[in-house]
């Protein structure tokens, strides 16, 4: 039976301390919290999570912290740049805990990666080798390389690789896919199309914005399954300034100035990235009390676990 991975995921982010340290307390504070809504599960170890800023066993280490905290589906980032790591990782993510496994396509040669039978034969091999199913990532934000439509489809045949993140933006790559590859599973790599993604056939999201406001998304999600459509475009548009904030506006220290201004852990950004500076600091606290986005739930009733 394929793993079901409709529904929402927040990427979560890593918590340092001041001196750069993974912080399982702060980390736990946090699930604490994210636990007590309708959350499918969690992206532990995506681009939110600074994971190349990280060793493979601190990214282990995550997610056998996350997995002491939930009962819900973890999907962990296990894509390295050479094949045999990223199954090698798979294989550790599993063993910690993960249920799924988020594999971005390699890319620093990035004239050899630009070959589709280089990308199709890593996702191949890692597919056969991964001891828990496979979502394929594509993130050319970062990596600069999209993954081309042609590879998506014939890598949705393979029985291990069950869905596909969309973090590209392009609502015509995600309807292509939902209508070449009947079943697959895919999913909207952000907020600010999340509702279009859904309309077209989507099956859930993950999305930066459900760390700080899961509740409005989640109910953005419930509009668009009852058919409110017009009123999921009207929520839609007030979140996508919001997300734009804590995505690729002020990035992954303005989602940890987001987290610490809401009352959870956001904490440091692990060198080279800064904290937000004050200025920005003020113009996302605006961006936020513009679009509703208050304190999350109390967790007073509630332990974690370390």
């Amino acid at each position: 039976m394929v793993l079901d991975i409709a529904g929402l995921f927040p990427p979560i982010p890593t918590n340092f301390t001041s001196s750069g340290q993974i912080d399982l307390h702060a980390l736990a504070s946090n699930l604490s919290v994210w636990n007590t809504y309708d959350l499918a599960g969690y992206v532990v170890q995506g681009s939110n999570g600074e994971v190349v800023y990280m060793s493979e066993n601190e990214r282990v280490a995550v997610v056998e912290a996350v997995r002491k905290n939930t009962d819900k589906l973890i999907i962990a980032g296990a894509g390295c740049e050479s094949t045999i790591q990223t199954i090698r990782l798979c294989q550790r993510m599993a063993q910690a805990g993960a249920n799924a496994v988020l594999v971005i396509n390699p890319h620093y040669y990035t004239k050899g990666m630009q070959n589709p039978q280089v990308i199709t034969n890593h996702f191949l091999q890692v597919a056969d080798s991964s001891p828990i199913p496979v979502v394929l990532y594509n993130m050319p934000g970062n990596t600069g390389i999209p993954i081309p439509n042609s590879c998506i489809v014939e890598l949705a045949n393979h029985p291990n690789i069950i869905g596909y993140k969309d973090s590209g933006g392009k609502v015509a790559k995600i309807a292509y896919v939902v209508q070449e590859c009947p079943g697959f599973q895919v999913l909207a790599g952000s907020a600010s199309f999340l509702a279009p993604a859904l309309c077209l056939g989507a099956v859930g999201g993950v999305c930066a914005l459900a760390n700080i406001a899961p509740q409005k998304v989640l109910d953005m999600m419930g509009m668009v399954h009852r058919g409110e459509i017009v009123e999921a475009m009207t929520l839609q548009k007030t979140l996508v300034e919001p997300n734009t904030a804590v995505t690729a506006g002020f990035g992954v220290p303005g989602l940890k100035c987001a987290l610490d201004y809401l009352g959870m852990c956001g904490g440091a950004t692990r060198s080279p990235l800064l904290k937000l500076s004050d200025s920005n600091a003020r113009k996302l606290y605006a961006i936020l009390h513009k679009a509703g986005i208050s304190k999350l739930r109390s967790t007073s009733n509630r332990q974690a676990k370390l």
